[in-house]
């Protein structure tokens, strides 16, 4: 999995992949999961001080000067190690927000701390009535009192609870579906009116539910303009999407060489269970899964600067999705019982499956967007 990678990049995979397997065993990630913030502070700042969080970040900013190719290496090793924490909040979408903005006094503000470890952003777009539609935005931001208020909720906030400061979407203007009038807000996390309920997701993360109830900001805090808004976000979104889909990439590696392991022990009927020619067939079309699924991951990636993002963004979740899922529950049928105890890391595996099928619009959303997309209309007459 590291063709097309450069020697600095394989380095670094490499140097992630020691890391996380000897800092982070099973057992201490559960330990992890179970504090109040489902991380732990001293692995966050081992991943900081290898350049985890800087990787993907412009050198201006504090960064290391990488990209997208640099988080599909994140993502796909803390798929493997089934990392929990706010990097996906942080860096992936308030950091990514902020760097994608307009306002130079922010990324200033923001980055440096971000890249270094110390400050950690969230961003909150999701409402209950939109679905997955990013231009459905009822959260509010209007001029009063020679500034701005915001109002209103947003649900299912990523890394919400650890974030110092957190990037809201809100209309400024138009109807509540109109794809204009969106604009992003830094909003601290302990202003006033700002209201956190935390709560642990299924994979482990943390999410929260904002309540903004009149917070006052003022025009600095506003990253964007009403026309930019709307398309700053998508991007932000399709790196996300790219992200987790090269983590569950990892995860279904992780879960078939597990799985071909325990099938190579495992002895039933003084026979292994992988000499079983049925449970063979089962082992070579999970690996076709996780093949597919790493070429799409490496094609979604790839496509985030170019005019085909939207596309391969959305190819990729549906694919990967329903590839991961069905990997790691065959993955737990294959081990047995014992693969339905939270004792073994597989099921964690499906719980993070699951999640991530469920995060940035399911399958029969993205497969709505491709079959909209000007390309798939074209295409659909070859």
């Amino acid at each position: 999995m590291t063709e097309g990678l450069t020697d600095d990049q394989k380095t670094f995979a490499d140097s992630l992949d020691r890391l996380l397997t000897d800092a982070l065993p099973f057992a201490r990630r559960q330990a992890a999961v179970a504090t109040p913030g489902g991380f732990d502070e001293e692995i966050w700042q081992q991943l900081a001080d290898l350049g985890c969080m800087a990787a993907a970040f412009p050198e201006e900013h504090g960064g290391l000067g990488g990209g997208p190719e640099e988080l599909m290496i994140i993502g796909e090793k803390f798929g493997r190690h089934l990392v929990t924490g706010p990097f996906l909040a942080s860096v992936v979408l308030g950091g990514h927000a902020v760097l994608f903005a307009d306002s130079d006094a922010w990324k200033a503000r923001v980055l440096p701390g971000v890249a270094g470890g110390t400050k950690k952003l969230a961003l909150a777009w999701v409402e209950r009535q939109a679905r997955h539609d990013l231009h459905d935005v009822a959260t509010s931001v209007r001029a009063a009192n020679g500034g701005w208020v915001l109002s209103g909720r947003k649900d299912v906030v990523p890394g919400g609870a650890q974030a110092d400061v957190i990037v809201v979407s809100a209309r400024a203007s138009g109807d509540r579906r109109d794809r204009d009038g969106i604009v992003l807000v830094a909003v601290p996390a302990d202003a006033p009116g700002v209201v956190r309920l935390d709560e642990r997701a299924h994979d482990g993360n943390r999410v929260s539910t904002i309540l903004l109830d009149g917070v006052e900001v003022d025009e600095t805090q506003i990253l964007t303009t009403p026309d930019q808004g709307l398309a700053v976000l998508e991007r932000v979104i399709d790196h996300a999407i790219a992200f987790v889909c090269a983590d569950a990439a990892g995860s279904m590696w992780q879960v078939f060489e597990t799985t071909l392991e325990y099938l190579k022990t495992r002895r039933q009927f003084d026979r292994t269970l992988g000499s079983f020619q049925a449970l063979q067939h089962r082992l070579v079309d999970l690996y076709i899964d996780c093949e597919l699924s790493w070429s799409m991951v490496l094609d979604a990636t790839q496509a985030l600067n170019t005019p085909q993002r939207r596309q391969a963004v959305s190819s990729a979740k549906v694919a990967v999705g329903e590839s991961a899922r069905r990997v790691a529950e065959e993955g737990v049928q294959l081990h047995g019982g014992i693969g339905m105890t939270m004792d073994v890391p597989v099921g964690h595996h499906l719980k993070r499956a699951v999640v991530m099928n469920a995060s940035f619009g399911d399958a029969d959303h993205h497969l709505g967007l491709l079959a909209s997309s000007p390309v798939s209309r074209e295409s659909s007459h070859v």
